[in-house]
């Protein structure tokens, strides 16, 4: 049986509709050991960020698409993320085992997004973002953040 060419490409150009319609929205590093995150962080003269998300939550997507994610990539901001919810394994800063759910409560973290800003020592350095602000503030507050929490680590 010889099949048509024009058959052929139709159905090259469906399955390709298709993956890109059901292709996974651009995501953030996944910490696997906050330790060696925040080593290579601090190597590099920044904080490590640590974005605590949750499945499915708006907010969340907004804050790692629009702001983070663009950070991380363009600029080589250290971001990595942990999800509520997740059996994910990540070496916590002592070198502990935990899920991301246990170090999120370990952190008394409750609201997703939530963005913390480490240095040395894995101690928070200034205020985390919790929640998802007013879309047209929330870059400036992470701007504000991330420009304080540099300093800090810089002194």
């Amino acid at each position: 049986m010889v099949i048509p060419r024009r058959t052929l490409l139709m159905a090259s150009l469906a399955a390709t509709l298709v993956h890109t319609v059901h292709a996974a929205p651009p995501m953030l590093p996944v910490s696997v050991s906050l330790a060696d995150e925040l080593r290579l962080a601090l190597a590099s003269g920044a904080p490590l960020l640590v974005m605590v998300s949750l499945e499915g939550c708006p907010f969340c997507r907004m804050a790692r698409e629009n702001y983070l994610l663009p950070l991380h990539q363009r600029h080589g901001l250290p971001v990595v993320q942990v999800d509520m919810r997740s059996k994910h394994m990540v070496k916590n800063f002592l070198g502990q085992m935990q899920t991301h759910d246990e170090w999120i409560r370990s952190m008394n973290v409750a609201v997703a997004p939530t963005i913390l800003f480490f240095g040395r020592g894995g101690v928070e350095v200034v205020e985390r973002m919790s929640g998802g602000y007013i879309p047209d503030f929330y870059g400036a507050y992470l701007d504000d953040r991330l420009r304080q929490a540099k300093s800090l680590i810089a002194a």
